[in-house]
C-alpha cells in the first residue's frame, strides 16, 4: 500500500507512524509544506484518556512523551482580585516542538519518508498514484476546500480576538484570570508545559480588541501591552509571540469527512475550542482511529467508513463542550457580577462535561465552599433549595415541564390527567406544570387536547389541584395557556405529529396566512376583532384557572403556537400595528399578558414560554429573544421559560446535553430575571451544576419525568439527601432506599497454595 499524507503536524505524524508500524511494507510519505520546527503554538495539553490509547498503540511513542510531561492538578481562576484554586483536575503537557521532534523522530525510526518544506503535489495526482491520501494539512487545509462539493463544509467565525504567546517560567497551575479594563474585559489562559516555560493565551471580544487598539499596534508593542495587563500573574515577567498573530477561531464541520480514497484528519476535517484544550487530543485520536479501521476493514472503502461512523459522533460531542465553553468566554462580561467563588464554579463547568458530582469527587472542599457560598444548607443539594416566585415558595428547583398528552374528551381533562399529574406531584417536583391548556375550542392543536373554555372543564380541573394539593403537600401545581395557531387541527402525536386530521377539520387563524408545513391548511391572518376575542378567551381561561385552584399561570408564547406565531419574523408578516419591528411583533402578546394578569390573583406568579431561537436562518435572534424576555419581565412576569424551535417546520436545531441552557443563561443575566431551563436536562447532576453556576433558576424536565414519575424522590435517595427539600408521601418511604438484590460477587477464594 502506499500512503501519502498531506500535514506533518502532529495529527499526520501519528498517522503515519502507525500506519507504517503496522504494516511495515507500506510505503508512507509525508508532506509538509514548513519547516520541521515550524510550528503554530508553544504547549500541547493531552488527556490520559489520550495517552492510554497512545501507549497501547506505540509505547516507544509514549514512552518518549511521559519523559518530557509537565504534570499539575490544579486549575486557579482569578476574579476581581481574588484567587480561586480546584484540585484533582489532572493535566499533562508538552512543549509543541518536543512533541514534533518525537514523533518525527519515530516517523523515520520506522522508515517513513518525510518531506518539509514542500508543498504536496495536487490531490487528483495524489490520489491517483497512492492507495490512501490522508489530508492533516490543518484548520486552512486546501484539500478540503478544493473539494468543498464533496466534503461539504461548514466554517463558522466567532465574536472573539486571541494569540498564542508564551512565557519563560512555568505556572504553578492552569490559570485563568479576568482583566477588566477600561476598554472591556480581557481574559489570560496560561498552562505550563516545561519546567520553565507556559503558554499563556490572552482573548478578548473584537470590540474590545478595537477599542483597546490591538488592531493598529505594531507585533510587539501589542505583546507588550498585553504583558502589562496581565502583570501580577506573570511576575512582572515579559511575553514572545513566536509567529503568533491576533486571529479569530473558526470552528469547522464536515458532512462527509472521505472521498474516494482521500480522507480528512484533524482539523482538516473538525476543530474544538482551544478553551477545551482538544484540538491535538482529537487529532490523535483520529489517527488511532483511522489506523484500527484500516487493519480491521478488508479494503480502504470500507475502513474510511467506519472511521468516518466511528469519529463523527464523537467528535460531534466534543465540539458541543467546546462551543459551549467558547461562547461561555465570548459572553464573560455577563457573569463578572457573579461572586468570584460562583464565578469560578461557572468557569470549571462552562463546557458541561465537568459537574457539580465530577467537581465534588475532584476537589469536595472546594465545592462545598461555593454551595455553602450559595446558600445550600449542609448536606443540602442546590437542587432542594427553595426557590420564591411572587407569593409562591418552591421547595425544590425542579419542573415537571408541561408535557402534551391528547388524553381529554371535549376539552375535559379526566382519570388519566389525574393519575398522571397526581403521580408526578407525588415524585417530589417542586412545581408540576399541566400541558398546554386551550384557551378555546378553535385553539386546539388536536381533538384531545385539554381547554379551559367551559365550567365542566373547570370543575374537572380542580380535582387535579385538590388532589395534589391535599395529597402532596409542598408542590405546587401551574397551569399552562395557550392557543394553537395555526398549528392546530392536527391528529394525536402518535398518529402523525403535525399531520393534518383526515376529517373534523376546524378552520385555523395565525398572525399571517401562512401554513405551518408545505401543503397544509392555510389559517386567516386574525383581523382587529378577532385578536380581541382570542385576547378576552386567555383573560377567561385564567379566571377559571384561578378559581380552579392553579398555583402558577404560565403564558406558551413558544413553539409556533398562536402568540409565539406573532413574535417570530419567520412567521408574521403582518404590516399593520401587529407586524414588522419587534416592538410591533410583541404588541398581542403583550396585550394578552396583561389581561391575563390583571384577573390571576395578585399573589400568585405568572411565567411566559418563548422560543428564544428558531433554529432557522431569518428567525428570532438571541438579542431579540432577550428584548422579548424583558419586555414580559417589564410587564410583570415573574419568570421566563426559555425553550427554543418548533416555530418552523424546516428548523435545523443543535441538539445535545442541556442544548438550550445557554439562552436561558444569557437571559437571566442580561435581564435579571429569573429564568426556567429546559432542554435535554436528564440528570440531577445537570441540574444541580445549572443551579449551582448561576445558570438558571429552576430547572424543567420532560422525558426523564415520562420514564419516572418519583424522578426527583429518587434522586434525593440517590444523593443521600433527607430534609424539607422533598418528602416522601407517607405510604411510600418504606421505598425511599433502593430494594436489595441477590449477590452477584462469588466468595473470595480463602486460601492459595503454591504447586
Amino acid at each position: 500500500m502506499r500512503v501519502a499524507i498531506i500535514g506533518g503536524g502532529p495529527g499526520g505524524l501519528y498517522a503515519a507512524a502507525l500506519l507504517k508500524r503496522l504494516d511495515p511494507a507500506r510505503e508512507i510519505t509525508v508532506w509538509e509544506r514548513n519547516a520541521p520546527d515550524e510550528t503554530f503554538g508553544f504547549g500541547v495539553v493531552l488527556s490520559d484518556e489520550t495517552l492510554g490509547g497512545i501507549e497501547h498503540a506505540d509505547p516507544v511513542v509514549h514512552e518518549a512523551l511521559q519523559r518530557d510531561f509537565v504534570r499539575w492538578d490544579d486549575i486557579d481562576i482569578v476574579h476581581r482580585g481574588v484567587r480561586h484554586r480546584s484540585g484533582g483536575h489532572g493535566f499533562a503537557a508538552l512543549g509543541r516542538h518536543r512533541l514534533l521532534a518525537i514523533l518525527q523522530e519515530r516517523c523515520r525510526s520506522l522508515g517513513v519518508e518525510l518531506r518539509f518544506s514542500t508543498e504536496a503535489p495536487d490531490l487528483g495526482r495524489l490520489t491517483a498514484d497512492h492507495d490512501l491520501v490522508v489530508a492533516a494539512d490543518g484548520v486552512h487545509s486546501t484539500t478540503r476546500e478544493s473539494h468543498a462539493d464533496v466534503f461539504r463544509p461548514h466554517v463558522a467565525t466567532h465574536h472573539c480576538r486571541y494569540i498564542w504567546l508564551a512565557a519563560d517560567f512555568a505556572f504553578d497551575a492552569f490559570r485563568f484570570e479576568i482583566a477588566e479594563t477600561e476598554h472591556g474585559v480581557m481574559q489570560l489562559h496560561g498552562y505550563p508545559y516545561a519546567a520553565d516555560a507556559s503558554t499563556v493565551i490572552v482573548e478578548m471580544r473584537e470590540e474590545v480588541w478595537r477599542a483597546a487598539g490591538y488592531d493598529e499596534l505594531p507585533p510587539q508593542e501589542s505583546v507588550e501591552r498585553c504583558a502589562k495587563v496581565f502583570a501580577e500573574a506573570l511576575r512582572g515577567r515579559p511575553l514572545r509571540s513566536g509567529t503568533s498573530v491576533w486571529t479569530t477561531f473558526r470552528t469547522v464541520v464536515n458532512d462527509r469527512w472521505s472521498h474516494g480514497n482521500a480522507v480528512l484528519l484533524g482539523d482538516a476535517a473538525h476543530t474544538a475550542h482551544f478553551s477545551i484544550g482538544s484540538g491535538t487530543k482529537l487529532a490523535v485520536e483520529d489517527a488511532l482511529a483511522l489506523a484500527a479501521c484500516l487493519r480491521e476493514q478488508p479494503d480502504v472503502p470500507s475502513a474510511l467508513a467506519a472511521y468516518e461512523e466511528e469519529r463523527k459522533p464523537v467528535v460531534a460531542s466534543t465540539q458541543r463542550a467546546a462551543r459551549a465553553s467558547l461562547e461561555w468566554f465570548e459572553n464573560l462580561r455577563l457573569y463578572l457580577r457573579q461572586p468570584p467563588r460562583q464565578f469560578a464554579f461557572n468557569l470549571l463547568t462552562r463546557s458541561r462535561r465537568v459537574t457539580h458530582d465530577n467537581l465534588r469527587l475532584r476537589d469536595a472542599r472546594f465545592t462545598e465552599a461555593v454551595e455553602r457560598e450559595f446558600g445550600c444548607p449542609p448536606g443540602t443539594p442546590p437542587m432542594f433549595t427553595p426557590f420564591r416566585l411572587r407569593g409562591l415558595t418552591l421547595r425544590n428547583r425542579v419542573v415537571v415541564s408541561p408535557m402534551d398528552m391528547y388524553s381529554a374528551t371535549d376539552g375535559v381533562p379526566g382519570d388519566f390527567h389525574l393519575v398522571h399529574l397526581g403521580a408526578r406531584a407525588l415524585g417530589g417536583a417542586g412545581l408540576v406544570m399541566t400541558e398546554m391548556v386551550c384557551v378555546s375550542e378553535q385553539g386546539r392543536i388536536t381533538p384531545g387536547c385539554a381547554g379551559l373554555y367551559t365550567g365542566r372543564q373547570a370543575e374537572a380541573w380542580r380535582r387535579v389541584t385538590d388532589f395534589v394539593h391535599r395529597r402532596a403537600p409542598g408542590t405546587a401545581i401551574g397551569v399552562q395557556l395557550g392557543h394553537s395557531g395555526r398549528k392546530g387541527s392536527t391528529r394525536l402525536m402518535w398518529e402523525g405529529m403535525d399531520e393534518p386530521l383526515p376529517s373534523g377539520n376546524w378552520p385555523l387563524v395565525a398572525a399571517s396566512a401562512l401554513p405551518y408545513r408545505p401543503g397544509g391548511q392555510i389559517p386567516r391572518e386574525l383581523t382587529r376583532a378577532q385578536l380581541t376575542d382570542i385576547r378576552e378567551q386567555f383573560a377567561a381561561a385564567a379566571w377559571r384557572a384561578a378559581r380552579a385552584g392553579f398555583d402558577l399561570l404560565e403564558l406558551h408564547c413558544a413553539h409556533g403556537y398562536l402568540l409565539s406565531g406573532f413574535l417570530s419574523p419567520l412567521t408574521n408578516r403582518r404590516t399593520d400595528a401587529y407586524g414588522g419591528s419587534l416592538e410591533r411583533r410583541l404588541r398581542f402578546p403583550l396585550e394578552v399578558f396583561d389581561a391575563v394578569r390583571a384577573v390571576w390573583p395578585a399573589e400568585r406568579p405568572m411565567t411566559v414560554r418563548i422560543s428564544a431561537t428558531d433554529w432557522a436562518e431569518g428567525g428570532t435572534s438571541t438579542e431579540e429573544a432577550v428584548e422579548i424576555a424583558r419586555a414580559f419581565a417589564a410587564h410583570g412576569a415573574d419568570a421566563i421559560d426559555v425553550s427554543t424551535g418548533q416555530v418552523v417546520a424546516e428548523e435545523r436545531p443543535e441538539f445535545g446535553r442541556s442544548y438550550q441552557t445557554p439562552f436561558a443563561d444569557r437571559i437571566r443575566h442580561e435581564v435579571r430575571v429569573p429564568v426556567i431551563a429546559v432542554g435535554a436536562i436528564s440528570s440531577w447532576d445537570d441540574v444541580n451544576s445549572l443551579i449551582l453556576a448561576g445558570r438558571t433558576d429552576l430547572c424543567a424536565l420532560a422525558r426523564p419525568h415520562l420514564y419516572d414519575p418519583h424522578w426527583t424522590l429518587h434522586a434525593a435517595a440517590e444523593q443521600g439527601y433527607e430534609g424539607p427539600g422533598v418528602t416522601w408521601p407517607a405510604p411510600y418511604r418504606a421505598g425511599s432506599r433502593p430494594p436489595r438484590t441477590g449477590r452477584t460477587d462469588a466468595p473470595r477464594p480463602r486460601l492459595s497454595l503454591g504447586g
